[in-house]
């Protein structure tokens, strides 16, 4: 059998990117794979809500195969990707000639897609979907919009991949770290990782973080990444400048593993969600870190005690900025939520064990 795989891979700066790499070195472990061959016995599509997956979303169509739904909704995707007749037909072929109005609506509101519930309300998966062999999913969430979308799809939920890097830094590296961008041994630092855009909740955070600052001085706010979001970027402007905020651009990888075990907790808030799993959560939890995560479906194969969960919608502020003042009055509870967190995904997210499950369904359609 051989596995055609088709995804973003470094040096791209994409989640799904470093997902498809780490998944490609395991899958070779198990059979003969070929990154974007002209033929293949089986292809494994990986697929998110963005430009980069243009022609893979165009092949997956083409040669249907097996689907991985990174993303549970790709309607930024195809806004991206379409002018507006072939965006509003679109539309109508997802959900019927009767929404042609609200279709030409949402084209024109486009500037506010990231954040507007809507555009995650309508997916738009469904000519995908008609044409995959079989769609993985990281989720329950993401598995329940797939069927909602299309009954008669094959969906199969397969935990999102962990690999722990084998340099991976010591606590005198993350002290030393920690050092050079003036952050005190005995002060709690919190990190927010990742793209910087407006599902990510960051004026929420910025906002909560204040509140506890001012009452504990001994706190400190790690802003990690790259804006996508213009608007956001001024509107964080001056709470960035706040006191107790530590402002760093996109992190390479060998940065990303430093700060990752210098932060005491993760902030990894998430609304409107695309039935995503993140990466960057997976990756604190896996290193024993805290990380606090929207109360959603999607993160509810996570064990109660391994995580925090913030409510979302108007009880947000107050949910997030009383669990940060919990963990920083009491880092003993963050420390043991990361140890009950990296001892679960070490275990279940482990990559070997998650490319089994990809191998097993592969053989399956490939016979």
């Amino acid at each position: 059998m051989t596995v055609g795989f088709y995804s973003p891979l470094p040096p791209v700066r994409s989640g799904i990117a470093d997902y498809g790499a780490a998944l490609l070195a395991e899958l070779r472990k198990l059979g003969r794979v070929e990154v974007s061959p002209a033929a293949c016995d089986v292809a494994l599509y990986q697929l998110g809500n963005n430009g980069l997956h243009s022609e893979i979303y165009s092949r997956a169509l083409a040669v249907p195969g097996v689907v991985v739904l990174h993303d549970a909704v790709l309607h930024h995707f195809l806004l991206g990707r379409l002018d507006e007749a072939a965006y509003i037909d679109e539309f109508v072929y997802n959900y019927g000639e009767w929404t042609r109005g609200l279709a030409g609506e949402l084209w024109r509101g486009r500037a506010s897609s990231g954040s507007d519930r809507r555009y995650f309300d309508y997916p738009m998966l469904k000519r995908i979907l008609e044409r995959a062999r079989a769609v993985v999913v990281h989720n329950p969430e993401a598995a329940r919009v797939v069927r909602e979308q299309q009954p008669t799809a094959r969906v199969v939920e397969i935990p999102h991949l962990f690999v722990e890097p084998g340099d991976l830094p010591g606590g005198a590296e993350a002290l030393r770290w920690r050092q050079r961008w003036g952050v005190e041994p005995a002060t709690f630092l919190f990190g927010v990782f990742g793209y910087l855009r407006e599902t990510k909740r960051l004026m929420t955070v910025l906002e909560a973080f204040a509140d506890v600052h001012r009452e504990n001085l001994r706190t400190s706010l790690l802003v990690a990444g790259e804006f996508v979001s213009t608007d956001l970027e001024r509107a964080a402007a001056p709470l960035l400048s706040a006191e107790g905020v530590l402002r760093r651009p996109y992190l390479e990888d060998r940065e990303f593993w430093l700060a990752a075990k210098a932060v005491d907790a993760c902030i990894n808030l998430r609304y409107p969600a695309a039935g995503e799993t993140s990466g960057i959560a997976i990756r604190m939890m896996g290193v024993g870190k805290a990380v606090m995560l929207t109360e959603s479906l999607e993160c509810s194969r996570f064990p109660e005690d391994a995580c925090a969960r913030i409510a979302s919608g108007l009880a947000e502020h107050d949910s997030l900025r009383e669990h940060m003042r919990m963990f920083a009055g009491m880092p003993e509870v963050a420390d043991a939520i990361g140890a009950r967190a990296g001892k679960y995904i070490r275990n279940v997210h482990d990559a070997a064990r998650v490319a089994g499950e990809y191998w097993k369904l592969l053989e399956k359609l490939s016979r």
